[in-house]
């Protein structure tokens, strides 16, 4: 019997949260964290990842909401190897009937669920542990003139980040980023 990792759309069309099969004994665990074969068959979607991240932060870093726009849009696969995260997937796509909405879920070293962004969609995450090894793989090159984003507590979007806003620290590049109304202007 083949296992199978188990994949969630979420209510954001082509938004997939993703729990892989994890193979645990006294040595330890094995997980396969990327299959594209597996994946376009249970997601529908071909995706060629070109480029991979990583980031560290401390708790209460907020990274967001980011996305590259027209060409140099991109895909992402979001995973953390150490501590936990609030992720958050907004989108932006003006033809969805989701446009403006957002999804957010936890991600764990524990839980090890994994989340897919699609291109049209902004994302961030903000860390609820300690400290946090957060992972990504890309369908695009990083391409700064293409770089926007949405600023964290915009009102129309109203993302409960699940920490106290005197707690957050975020960079001063995403402090001054537009609400989403003038950003899709």
């Amino acid at each position: 019997m083949e296992h199978k990792m188990k994949i969630i759309e979420t209510k954001l069309k082509g938004c997939f949260i993703i729990e892989p099969i994890v193979f645990k004994d006294d040595r330890g665990y094995f997980y396969e964290t990327f299959n594209k074969q597996k994946f376009k068959e249970l997601t529908g979607q071909t995706v060629d990842f070109v480029q991979d991240n990583e980031s560290f932060s401390s708790k209460g870093v907020l990274r967001g909401l980011h996305y590259q726009e027209g060409e140099f849009a991109q895909a992402k696969l979001v995973r953390v190897a150490q501590g936990s995260i609030l992720d958050v997937a907004v989108d932006l796509r003006k033809d969805s009937p989701t446009f403006g909405e957002h999804i957010s879920i936890e991600i764990s070293s524990e839980n090890k669920k994994q989340l897919f962004v699609p291109r049209g969609f902004a994302h961030g995450f903000v860390v609820l542990s300690e400290t946090v090894l957060f992972l990504y793989k890309c369908d695009n090159f990083y391409n700064k003139q293409s770089e926007r984003g949405i600023i964290y507590n915009d009102k129309t979007l109203n993302i409960d980040w699940k920490i106290p806003k005197n707690q957050l620290i975020i960079s001063s590049k995403d402090i001054i980023l537009e609400t989403l109304e003038k950003a899709m202007q």
